[in-house]
């Protein structure tokens, strides 16, 4: 089954709560939330995967 990375993003001014990023089977080894930019405020650097 493919991967899932639950994300927040940590701008006070993001409105955004949590997201789920799906993977495919195919994602590069090492793939985190610093390689993604905020889909709601745009942030590069301020996305942090949430751990359970």
């Amino acid at each position: 089954m493919p991967e899932t990375l639950e994300v927040v993003c940590t701008d006070d001014a993001c409105e955004l709560d949590m997201f789920e990023l799906h993977y495919t089977y195919d994602m590069p080894d090492g793939v985190g939330a610093s390689d993604f930019t905020c889909p709601y405020c745009g942030g590069v650097d301020s996305l942090a995967a949430v751990e359970l």
